[in-house]
């Protein structure tokens, strides 16, 4: 199984809102729980009750369509509000980061690092060590990790910050974006993703759940073309449906089912006859 590992702040764990988008299930995508591969479910990170949709699921499943007899599991170790100084290779984000990630690699092969992480950082003036602070927690990534050469791909912040609500304290997000891109273009297997033109829910810092399915895609297209995405992709919503162009197999139907049933929307009838 190929695996992927999740890490930053919460536009990476997701804040997107459930009931917005349609669901993601396959049975070839599997998330980290326990310390055990499950079938991954949305939210895929529960640093956070609020946790919802981030861009996670929708890279699985794209890379799923291009993989069509692969299995790939998401390592979640993104944690909500956190900042650059909070990822410091001694402090314990680190390091749960590292332990999981090992343990994952017992019986996965890493494809892919996926960051997003900066808007604890827009403001007053912590640009300016930001891009020192991602050198060192890269480096020792890939050492820790065995992974020289497994692409780290970097989410930029979106253009709505600096505007709205709890945005509005994201003075130097632009900033802190430069620093990103600046980064992805100095070394090597490094790779900006953009944010622009992506919504915000109302609290006007976390992008929305429709949004969210965008930018996996955008994850994507940078894992798979091994190049920076620095503009919004063409077609970005018709890319989203095709995500859900496939029928469910047996085995998701049957885990569909029974998460209806644990959440007191399906009868223990109808249930049932899914199982049977």
């Amino acid at each position: 199984m190929k695996s992927v590992l999740l890490i930053g702040q919460s536009n990476m764990a997701g804040r997107g809102f459930l009931y917005e988008v349609t669901p993601l299930y396959n049975e070839r995508i599997f998330m980290l729980r326990n310390g055990r591969w499950q079938m991954m479910a949305e939210p895929v990170h529960f640093d956070r009750p609020v946790a919802g949709v981030g861009p996670a699921a929708s890279f699985a499943q794209a890379w799923c369509n291009t993989n069509p007899k692969e299995q790939i599991g998401l390592i979640p170790c993104a944690e909500g509000g956190s900042s650059i100084e909070e990822w410091n290779v001694e402090g314990i984000l680190f390091r749960h980061t590292i332990t999981e990630a090992k343990y994952a690699l017992e019986n996965s092969e890493l494809i892919a690092i996926l960051w997003h992480q900066g808007e604890s950082d827009s403001h007053s003036g912590q640009y300016k060590s930001y891009y020192q602070k991602l050198d060192v927690i890269v480096n020792r990534l890939r050492k820790e990790l065995g992974a020289l050469d497994v692409p780290f791909i970097i989410g930029g912040l979106g253009d709505y910050l600096g505007k709205s609500a709890f945005g509005l304290n994201c003075t130097e997000y632009e900033l802190v974006n430069q620093e990103l891109r600046r980064y992805a273009e100095n070394n090597d297997n490094c790779y900006f993703v953009t944010g622009e033109k992506l919504y915000p829910n109302p609290d006007g810092i976390h992008i929305n759940a429709e949004s969210q399915r965008r930018f996996g895609i955008r994850y994507f297209e940078a894992y798979r073309t091994k190049s920076n995405v620095n503009k919004p992709l063409e077609d970005e919503a018709q890319m989203v449906a095709a995500l859900f162009e496939k029928e469910h197999t047996v085995t998701e139907k049957r885990y569909i089912a029974s998460k209806q049933f644990a959440l007191g929307k399906l009868s223990l009838e109808e249930v049932m006859r899914v199982l049977s």
